[in-house]
């Protein structure tokens, strides 16, 4: 569970890119495109399902066992399990980090807060995506995500949104290295990549996360000429395999991060 510090209030002061408001009301409350996403899977059923070969995923001495635990509230700033290929190896490897992608060249860390979320559209020429999308591409373990409808002038249903049978999958994430030119210390950053939204989903929302087939895993973490990069993979999922249902809106709080979050909700007209 994230913990609501004076710190990140702080952060939160700051103004967030056009089109993704993020402040501190809606890092709690859940708004635009900027979602949250949960998954039952612990760290062994991840690394099982995406055939990750390192081992050393399994050492609580190199990751806080919290980091890859089950969590059905996933938000803004948290450490979470990400899928790349190792640059020693070229193999899969399962690693941690921090959701909000901080590009190489920031002078701070704070710009992790406005890069959530990476538009299909514009990656390829965004300063802040466009090396990471030709180099750092990766796959963002998921079994569903949320988003909020609007019902009203001020109220908003939230749903999730996952598979029609179940199940892990991956969202499209691009990933980046930051370094503290003061410490010399290196942070680990991710973002998930959104595209327009497909028949069930635009019923709830205007975008919606790209979502990576396991058969197309490889091509898209693989290096390739920057000429012939995956473009064809930022599509929306075929809507026929998804499903999605209305959630208690105490999922808008990260304060909340437990099983019930994810459990439909009683239709009170029935």
């Amino acid at each position: 569970m994230i913990q609501v510090t004076p710190v990140l209030r702080e952060y939160f002061q700051e103004p967030a890119s056009p089109g993704c408001k993020l402040n501190f009301e809606t890092f709690l409350l859940g708004d635009e495109m900027c979602g949250r996403y949960g998954r039952r899977a612990d760290k062994q059923r991840i690394a099982e399902w995406f055939h990750t070969h390192n081992t050393n995923v399994f050492d609580e001495s190199t990751y806080a066992p919290t980091y890859y635990a089950p969590s059905f509230n996933v938000a803004p700033q948290s450490f979470q399990p990400i899928v790349r290929l190792s640059a020693e190896t070229g193999e899969r490897e399962l690693t941690v980090m921090r959701w909000g992608l901080v590009p190489f060249w920031s002078k701070d860390a704070k710009s992790a807060f406005s890069t959530i979320n990476a538009k299909a559209e514009t990656i390829a020429t965004s300063p802040a995506y466009r090396e990471a999308w030709k180099r750092r591409r990766c796959l963002v373990p998921a079994e569903w995500f949320y988003e909020w409808q609007k019902t009203g002038e001020k109220t908003k249903q939230p749903f999730a949104i996952g598979m029609k049978e179940g199940g892990m999958f991956a969202f499209a994430g691009l990933w980046e290295t930051w370094t503290d030119k003061a410490t010399g210390q290196t942070l680990e950053t991710y973002t998930i990549i959104t595209t327009d939204p497909n028949e069930l989903t635009e019923k709830i929302h205007n975008r919606m996360p790209v979502i990576v087939r396991p058969q197309d895993y490889e091509r898209w973490m693989a290096p390739a000429d920057p000429a012939h990069l995956p473009v064809d993979l930022l599509r929306p999922y075929p809507a026929e395999e998804m499903t999605a249902w209305k959630v208690s809106d105490a999922v808008g709080n990260v304060r909340n991060n437990r099983p019930e979050l994810v459990e439909p909700l009683e239709d009170k007209n029935r």
